[in-house]
């Protein structure tokens, strides 16, 4: 399986509660990059999971829209508070999908992948704001996958266009 982790977009927005905290322009922005980013790599999932939190789902309807592909479902497990353990066992639900992106949080996600790799502890993985992470997983057990790459999105964006004057 390829495992492609999308932190959440960024969120500095004013809400009642963490859970509530909707994405900023800049987070729409970052959203839509990385979903154009993997529309013109050729890095389609075949399904994509969310958190529950705004912030989360709402980074996962941009980057659903932008590449083109089915909404993503809300999975409950990725919700802030994830552990690795979790992480693992719910995962296996979806070992007969080739590439899986989960939409979701830090710390979990620097702890899923230090755990994935057999690391440790997560100490030396961090994990940014809109970046796009991909583990090619074996067996979803600790030490079972491989780093292939990790993102942060301001090395996905569109290259400017042409400037007609040089």
């Amino acid at each position: 399986m390829q495992l492609y982790l999308l932190r959440h977009a960024n969120a500095d927005t004013p809400a009642a509660t963490d859970f509530d905290r909707a994405l900023s322009p800049l987070g729409v922005n970052q959203a839509r990059t990385v979903g154009w980013f993997c529309r013109e790599h050729g890095l389609i999932p075949e399904i994509v999971l969310t958190s529950p939190l705004l912030r989360a789902r709402q980074t996962a309807e941009h980057f659903t829209q932008t590449l083109g592909v089915p909404p993503a479902e809300v999975a409950s497990f990725l919700a802030s508070g994830m552990s690795p353990h979790m992480a693992l066992t719910e995962l296996k639900a979806y070992k007969e999908f080739e590439n899986v992106l989960i939409v979701g949080h830090e710390p979990d996600f620097s702890m899923l992948i230090a755990e994935l790799l057999g690391l440790p502890s997560p100490e030396h993985v961090s994990v940014k704001k809109a970046s796009l992470t991909r583990l090619s997983v074996k067996r979803l057990r600790v030490g079972g996958a491989r780093l292939e790459f990790s993102l942060p999105c301001r090395l996905m964006a569109p290259p400017p266009p042409p400037n007609p004057s040089l």
